[in-house]
């Protein structure tokens, strides 16, 4: 196993440049593209122009935790705390602008961004069942793909913060990346609904079904384990055809049951977590890797629960890890 303690950041940035004569098209193109800019979103925009927005249709109000009290008229800037997002440190106003304007983007230019894992007469039977879905954050056709699970105590879904940003930055490096949306009394059975959708509709989303990973932070992190482990995975909810996932990426959480059924385990986590033992997490791990398990640990130093991404900490780049370890284990 391999415990790292991190004490400065690191990071990558990309640059983008053109060359060459630009053509009259092209700069009518460029022209258009500005102007497409304009109705982007900001950090001043609110939560209802963001979720009314036409490009969103009737999941808009989906981006945002429906099991909490959120005001309309908040802004962008504004949702993106601790006071909406309880539990949760280091939350990105910038990142939560990205990640909106993304879908928005996909989504107007013609790609499917949610997908509802329930059909009309199971939502009819059940009426929260319309409370939950993914959205898709396409990455190269083919590709394997990711499930993301936010936290919330099992009281919300913090997808904000917890599983978009990841999902968004995974589909960057090629992968698809689903991020779910679940109810929280009924997760586990949530995720093992959207495994098996994207399982049956791997031809039509363009995703390699084999091979794929489980991530998730805090109460999403419990899930991924559970649903990555064998004996609790897809065949315990009645499909056996499907395989096992070939990695769980989870982040901050407590759960310590451990059996030779799990699947190999990379997992991060603050010194400073009041809600999640960083040494509870570390003798998981050396329980995995007992029974011959691959394992990857690392806790970062002075960080408390709920990092996500953790951009400008020392856990910055943690991500990289993590899909460096499940590609090993593809």
């Amino acid at each position: 196993m391999i415990m790292t303690a991190l004490l400065c950041a690191c990071g990558t940035s990309e640059a983008r440049q053109s060359s060459g004569e630009q053509t009259t098209e092209a700069a009518g193109n460029a022209t258009a593209q500005a102007n497409t800019q304009t109705a982007l979103f900001t950090q001043d925009t609110t939560v209802g122009e963001v979720i009314h927005d036409p490009a969103f249709g009737d999941f808009g109000r989906l981006l945002f935790p429906v099991d909490r009290y959120i005001s309309e008229d908040m802004t962008l800037a504004d949702i993106s705390s601790s006071d909406v997002y309880v539990w949760y440190s280091n939350i990105d106003a910038d990142k939560t602008v990205e990640i909106v304007n993304d879908l928005k983007t996909r989504a107007e230019n013609g790609e499917q961004v949610f997908y509802n894992i329930y059909s009309d007469d199971e939502i009819e039977e059940d009426a929260s069942r319309a409370d939950t879905g993914f959205f898709f954050f396409k990455g190269d056709p083919g590709a394997k793909f990711a499930i993301m699970n936010a936290g919330g105590g099992f009281m919300y879904v913090g997808a904000m913060h917890d599983s978009f940003p990841h999902a968004l930055e995974v589909s960057k490096k090629g992968y698809n990346a689903f991020a779910l949306i679940y109810r929280p009394d009924y997760a586990y059975e949530d995720l093992a609904q959207a495994i098996a959708y994207i399982y049956d509709h791997a031809e039509e989303l363009q995703v390699d079904k084999e091979g794929y990973s489980l991530w998730g932070g805090s109460a999403g992190a419990r899930m991924a384990a559970e649903l990555g482990n064998a004996s609790y995975g897809p065949a315990y909810y009645g499909r056996p055809d499907i395989p096992q996932a070939a990695a769980v990426i989870m982040q901050y959480t407590g759960y310590s049951d451990a059996s030779p059924q799990d699947a190999p385990t990379y997992a991060c986590v603050g010194t400073n977590d009041g809600i999640a033992s960083w040494r509870t997490m570390q003798r998981r791990l050396e329980a995995l890797e007992g029974y011959g398990i691959p394992t990857e640990f690392h806790v970062y130093n002075g960080l408390r629960h709920g990092f996500g991404l953790g951009t400008g900490t020392v856990a910055e780049g943690w991500i990289n890890d993590a899909v460096a370890f499940w590609e090993a284990q593809m």
